[in-house]
């Protein structure tokens, strides 16, 4: 019995020691607790104490509860980010005061000019002398003094993109920091970076500190793809820029040359055992730069960051963020995501913000690939390397791999480690895509000794190709020409080939088109509401570059360069940030909501042949993959009509989406409008179960006196009226409303087809203006 009693004795004892431990291994995350829009009267102090308070509820002494808090957001957005249990987070979501309580998780990103703005009808390469007195640039002064914001990997400062030369004092309205850190001083900030900052706390929780090999502990941008999206916005004209010794060769500049520029770094390099790999952004983090953008007095801010995993808005870091700068009337502009070409993949999907597509330029980087049989295959490269003009042996990758790799689809993919080099040596090898990396596929067959290396698309991919600054001679080929290459190698004993030096070409045909990347509508979190807004160029756009940074990810890469051409919704996205700024030039008074309008109504839907905008296959492209169509900057400044929104608007569309109690100046209605009644320049309705009468209301910013006239491409199956059809304004700022009646045909009735969209277009026209508006419908 002694024995029992001393036993169970030394376990109660065990047990004691232990529960402190047991309580430590309870998991402890990131949680974002938010609490709407500020309820006025308190100091920046008091906000943060009553931060603390609330958390203080939750934990067990004040000591835990402010070694716990990241951030307490406490200019434009009232919430903090602490490390929280479980159960913590739910006490609080609990309380009355608090709208949201949502978990933090990194967002990565895939890295997603010269051309494209030339392309966009901006003439930045003409002098001031030869421009015409309503030319958009000289109208908006090339945006001077517009501040612009932008969320993403910081800034390489030295690059001549950012020069500050000739420029006026910094605007008054400026109220930020040049915060310092590696390799990043004061000095770095000039009259064109005005403001830089960095945010590392929701990172460093989750990942332990910053390993300062793998990135700059300050603004300093060592990844390249925020210095990428910077220059595209608001870079210098840098005169004889290119990439890798001459691709692309002509004047960089951004869209609004004359912007300033504000650097909020919060995306940072993902730690592995020997380097990064990948790069990856936390909601913590991005609010706070957001918080502190809003208050440092930005006018435009662009994000290219997305998620795989869209969250409801109350949920959402980059929707809370845009929609607190709504609220001040900054304008916002983020990426719809690379995710494409599925449905319902787009991110960035809250009707406050400007959700940019991807889509081409009419420039190509042709290296063609001439075969034994003397037939020539266009492909495209951005490889500085050149063959000696001669045949080659020409082979398919399945045929020289190593002997232990299964000779399935796959040894056709130049994966890592799998070719001969035995078989490859002194070869021209041909690699389809799939899986791995295009980089990595060059080289592998680099590593085999092949001399040459052509990347062949599959079926999937299509006819879209992007050239790469391969590591060896090399081209990339659409399906039809790969299957064409295979074809010649099985036809013949011994193939043989030769890859042209690359060369830049422009006013290629057809352009543009929709990038097979770019992430497609319908909209996941409110269908009601059409995503994407518009598309931009974002195939193969040339920015500055980190010197930092090689051109591509692979890490035997150990180039330099200024310059460098990426593709991705991260590139189109700045391209329509550097629009908006330049419209915000021209029209001050104008609301967010309006500039978005102004830019959507105005959009093109051909292409440089006249014909309507395609896919990457060269098929018909609807409104799910570009909005209301490719921007036109031009266009965009004398809209004639546009659709305004107001701060409480989308506080009412939130009370329809269950989003309530956000600012303590509003109640949420009994019966709030419908999604689609949110007064939006495009329409979705989704479900549709027999007639939707739906209200819209335009604002006159053309001519005093103006009569437009409605016009109606309707969806497949549906019938659409407006009413009144003719609108007559007497000034400018009168606004008319008028309703469009959406019906089910009956042939549609008896399909079964019910969640198939059909697209349309609503327009309105005074013969000056054309104010055209998309409509996606689907039956119930």
């Amino acid at each position: 019995m002694a024995t029992i009693v001393k036993e169970l004795s030394i376990f109660y004892l065990l047990l004691l020691l232990l529960l402190p431990l047991l309580g430590s291994c309870v998991e402890r995350q990131v949680y974002i607790v938010y609490f709407g829009e500020h309820s006025g009267g308190k100091t920046v102090t008091e906000i943060e104490e009553t931060h603390h308070s609330f958390l203080l509820s939750v934990k067990k002494s004040k000591e835990e509860a402010r070694s716990s808090l990241l951030y307490s957001y406490k200019n434009s957005i009232n919430g903090f980010a602490a490390v929280l249990t479980a159960e913590e987070a739910s006490k609080l979501s609990d309380m009355d005061e608090v709208v949201s309580v949502f978990q933090s998780h990194p967002r990565k990103y895939s890295l997603q000019t010269t051309r494209s703005w030339v392309f966009s009808g901006l003439e930045e390469g003409k002098q001031l002398n030869q421009m015409k007195k309503g030319d958009l640039l000289l109208k908006a002064k090339y945006g001077k003094d517009i501040i612009v914001g932008l969320v993403d990997t910081g800034v390489w400062p030295e690059s001549k993109s950012f020069s500050d030369e000739g420029l006026g004092p910094v605007p008054k309205s400026w109220k930020g920091i040049c915060q310092t850190g590696d390799a990043f001083n004061s000095s770095h900030c000039n009259k064109k970076i005005i403001g830089a900052r960095y945010y590392l706390k929701g990172y460093e929780q989750y990942y332990g500190p910053l390993n300062t090999t793998l990135d700059f502990q300050s603004p300093r941008d060592k990844n390249g793809h925020g210095t990428h999206t910077s220059s595209t916005v608001g870079g210098r004209s840098v005169p004889n820029a290119s990439a890798l010794g001459g691709f692309a060769c002509g004047t960089a500049s951004g869209g609004a040359p004359l912007v300033r520029l504000a650097i909020y770094k919060v995306c940072w390099a993902i730690p592995t055992k020997v380097k990064a790999g990948g790069t990856s952004c936390f909601t913590e983090d991005m609010l706070a730069a957001i918080d502190d953008a809003i208050a440092d007095g930005i006018d435009v801010l662009s994000i290219s960051i997305v998620t795989n995993e869209p969250d409801p808005y109350d949920g959402d870091g980059i929707a809370i963020g845009a929609l607190h700068a709504t609220k001040k009337n900054i304008i916002v502009s983020c990426s719809a995501g690379n995710n494409g070409p599925a449905p319902s993949t787009l991110s960035n999907q809250a009707p406050w913000i400007i959700t940019v597509g991807a889509s081409s330029l009419d420039r190509a980087f042709v290296a063609p690939l001439v075969l034994g049989n003397g037939a020539i295959i266009e492909g495209q490269s951005v490889s500085p390397y050149k063959l000696k003009k001669k045949m080659y042996p020409l082979v398919y990758a399945a045929q020289v791999v190593a002997p232990d790799v299964p000779k399935n689809y796959i040894a056709g993919q130049c994966l890592p480690g799998s070719l001969s080099p035995e078989k490859a040596k002194g070869k021209i090898v041909l690699c389809l895509r799939g899986n791995g990396t295009r980089i990595g596929k060059g080289e592998e067959v680099k590593r085999a000794g092949g001399v040459g290396f052509v990347l062949g698309n599959i079926p999937l991919v299509g006819a879209e190709i992007e050239p790469d600054p391969h590591l060896l001679p090399a081209t990339a080929v659409d399906s039809n020409n790969a299957i064409k290459i295979l074809n010649y190698i099985n036809s013949t004993k011994k193939p043989r080939a030769y890859i042209v030096p690359a060369r830049t070409v422009i006013h290629r045909k057809p352009a543009p088109s929709m990038a097979n990347f770019t992430s497609r509508g319908p909209n996941s979190i409110t269908p009601d509401i059409l995503k994407p807004d518009i598309t931009a160029p974002g195939l193969n756009i040339l920015a500055a570059w980190s010197e930092a940074s090689p051109p591509t990810t692979w890490e035997g890469d150990h180039r330099v360069v200024k310059y460098n051409i990426l593709s991705g919704t991260s590139m189109s996205c700045p391209h329509v940030a550097a629009a908006a700024a330049l419209l915000k030039a021209i029209h001050p008074t104008w609301s967010s909501a309006a500039i978005r309008s102004a830019l959507m109504t105005s959009a093109g839907l051909t292409n440089n042949k006249g014909k309507p905008l395609t896919d990457a296959f060269g098929n018909p492209a609807d409104p799910f993959q570009f909005g209301s169509g490719h921007f036109r900057p031009t266009k965009a400044a004398d809209p004639g009509l546009v659709y305004d929104a107001s701060y409480r608007d989308y506080l009412l569309f939130l009370c329809n989406s269950g989003v309530k109690n956000l600012d303590p100046s509003f109640k949420c209605p009994k019966v709030s409008p419908s999604a689609n009644n949110l007064n939006y320049p495009s329409l979705a309705i989704s479900k549709l179960n027999g007639t939707v009468n739906v209200k819209r209301t335009v604002t006159n910013v053309g001519g005093s006196k103006s009569v437009y006239f409605s016009s109606v491409k309707p969806p497949l199956g549906f019938s659409v009226k407006v009413s009144p059809p003719i609108l007559f304004f007497n000034h400018v700022g009168q606004k008319k409303s008028f309703t469009i009646t959406v019906k089910a045909r009956s042939e549609m009735l008896s399909t079964s087809n019910k969640d198939q969209y059909s697209f349309g277009w609503f327009t309105w026209t005074d013969g000056i203006h054309n104010v055209r508006s998309p409509m996606a419908v689907s039956l119930a």
